[in-house]
């Protein structure tokens, strides 16, 4: 199995003050909470503090996400977004909508809205392989999504610092 590169950064600095929205589907219940153990234990070490939404199911995740982030308007409530569930391929299309949909709903709030997004929104054949990767003694996926936003966040930051570039 090809394992991904990992690289030793300032990934590990304390985020204090930073705000993250977490929203999870509740669809698989183990799972999700799965998840959302991984996630909340990346963003407590990083002294990140957060907010949890549930919803039903992954397509509605991108939809929470937008109502959460418009309802804040006029201040930046959230500095990134963890965005947490399951979809596990059945004897229908359906898991193709589902997938797709979700990713590309969340790829378009990362962009146009220019805020972190952290995906961790498994895409499995098996509910076994799902509670493989999300296992924090395994894959972790949700602490990789919030590692993930986090890093954007990072990224924003130090974009955005005055201070000067070589």
């Amino acid at each position: 199995m090809v394992e991904a590169r990992r690289r030793k950064q300032a990934k590990d600095a304390p985020l204090e003050g930073v705000r993250i929205l977490v929203v999870e589907s509740g669809y698989y219940e183990d799972i999700a909470d799965t998840l959302l153990a991984g996630a909340t234990r990346a963003l407590d070490a990083a002294k990140a503090s957060y907010d949890v939404v549930t919803v039903p199911g992954a397509l509605e995740i991108p939809q929470a996400v937008a109502i959460t982030l418009a309802a804040a308007r006029g201040a930046k409530a959230y500095d990134g977004v963890v965005a947490l569930g399951c979809v596990i391929r059945g004897e229908t299309s359906h898991y193709d909508i589902v997938a797709g949909e979700s990713a590309r709903a969340l790829m378009d709030i990362g962009v146009t809205r220019g805020v972190p997004v952290g995906n961790g929104i498994l895409t499995v054949d098996t509910a076994e392989q799902a509670r493989k990767r999300a296992g924090l003694d395994g894959g972790d996926k949700g602490g990789v999504a919030a590692a993930a936003a986090l890093a954007l966040v990072r990224l924003e930051r130090d974009r955005a610092s005055p201070r000067k570039r070589r």
